[in-house]
């Protein structure tokens, strides 16, 4: 049977299984054992094995549930309080103080933790009831919310850059330093788009009354809460880009540093502790098992020629290289709508990453704009996580509808980025460069 054959009827059966409903892993997993058996013969099963036993032999995999962990615990912290307080004595006195104040306590998260999820729960809890109790609207209050979150998909330590590194086979430090200056230029365009709206139209972002806001010694005293922060970021960013260790290293400084944070906040108790454990573990076993099945089918793939067969399509495409990129966003974009953000990874980027570098791209610069584009598929409808996140802690009052338009100005932000990034790479090349030198 031909490439090209082979290629068409592995991913239909791969949009077929989706279809169903079954678990990602069963689906990844079965199809390249029944692609292995029946086009490479019963012997080629060991590949399936061999390439699990190497998945659970990879140091960098221990990064994932560290990282989580580490997630998770902030979360408990009581490190988002404080931040809030902070930003809520600082910033709240001017129109969108506080939904400004959201995104920047989000961006600091994002440093610290590498998920979406503990930052838009936590901030959810904190931030939305004072938002609302200060008559913001609800679309500013919820999208600022549901967006800053997402910044954890693209600020390092993102797991879902770790997750790629490891399909792609590139540097997880280098894709780490890629991601800061893109992740802090989107930080920055939701403010200044939070700004001007809350200019134009005070009322979606009132500021806090005279009578309500903080003294300057209150405010003084307040920037304590922004020491833990800073320490765990240089803690856990720092030493990779320092190249003091790895970023599985930093994973396990950061999971201490989290311990730390904790009980100096005097949040630390053997049931936080223990539920942490326990709501890591889950994740990170969904996510590695997902990793096991979507590597036994990228080595299937591989081993039927498909990378060469990629390469001679793309070479025969007579259109500019930049038309094939574009065409590459619009399908993560619209897989964004319907699939979950790792899958995506895992199925795209054995496929997409030798057509890149056969154009002459960058992997690393791809990888970020991918991350861009998984970031999008958080906010996106109708499957967006941050979206049924933000569904499970708003007042009955807001409906999902709400959810969903209150994030659609958000997502154009995105998209806004990921322009900005592919007409200038360099946005995303310096720091790494930086670094090899």
């Amino acid at each position: 049977m031909e490439v090209g054959t082979i290629t068409v009827l592995m991913f239909t059966s791969l949009v077929a299984g989706l279809l169903t409903g079954l678990p990602l892993v069963f689906i990844l997993g079965g199809l390249a054992v029944v692609f292995n058996f029946f086009l490479l013969g019963p012997s080629s099963l060991f590949m399936a094995s061999s390439t699990a036993f190497g998945v659970m032999n990879n140091f960098i995999l221990t990064s994932i549930p560290l990282f989580v962990f580490m997630g998770i615990l902030l979360q408990h912290s009581g490190i988002a309080e404080a931040l809030f307080d902070m930003v809520h004595k600082w910033i709240g006195g001017i129109k969108g103080g506080l939904a400004i104040g959201t995104i920047i306590i989000c961006t600091l998260f994002a440093a610290m933790s590498g998920i979406s999820g503990a930052a838009t729960v936590t901030m959810g809890v904190i931030a939305l009831p004072a938002m609302l109790k200060h008559n913001y609207h609800k679309d500013l209050a919820v999208g600022s919310i549901a967006a800053g979150g997402a910044l954890g998909i693209l600020i390092p330590p993102s797991v879902l850059m770790i997750v790629y590194g490891i399909f792609a086979g590139e540097s997880i430090g280098a894709l780490f330093a890629g991601g800061v200056v893109p992740g802090f230029i989107l930080s920055l365009m939701y403010i200044i788009y939070i700004s001007i709206r809350s200019y134009l139209n005070p009322e979606l972002g009132p500021a806090v009354p005279k009578e309500n806001r903080a003294s300057w010694k209150e405010k003084i005293i307040s920037l304590k809460a922004v020491i833990l922060p800073i320490i765990l970021i240089f803690l856990v960013l720092g030493v990779i880009f320092m190249g003091i260790a790895t970023a599985t290293e930093a994973a396990a400084i950061g999971a201490i540093g989290a311990l730390a944070c904790a009980a100096l906040s005097k949040r630390l108790s053997w049931k936080i502790f223990k539920q942490s454990s326990y709501q890591a573990l889950s994740l990170s076993c969904m996510i590695l098992w997902i990793i096991i099945g979507g590597s036994c089918l990228t080595v299937t793939y591989t081993a039927i020629g498909a990378v060469d067969f990629l390469s001679e399509i793309i070479g025969a495409l007579a259109v500019s290289r930049y038309v094939i990129l574009i065409g590459i966003q619009l399908v993560l974009v619209f897989l964004g709508m319907l699939l979950d953000p790792g899958g995506i990874i895992m199925i795209c980027t054995p496929v997409f990453v030798p057509i890149i570098k056969a154009l002459g791209f960058d992997p690393v610069w791809f990888g970020v704009l991918f991350i861009v584009n998984m970031e999008m598929a958080y906010l996106t409808p109708p499957f967006g996580f941050n979206l049924f996140y933000m569904k499970s802690i708003v007042p009955p009052s807001i409906s999902m509808f709400d959810i969903y338009k209150s994030v659609l100005p958000f997502v154009g932000i995105q998209a806004l980025c990921l322009v900005l990034l592919i007409l200038f790479p360099e946005l995303v090349l310096w720091l790494p460069g930086v670094m090899i030198k």
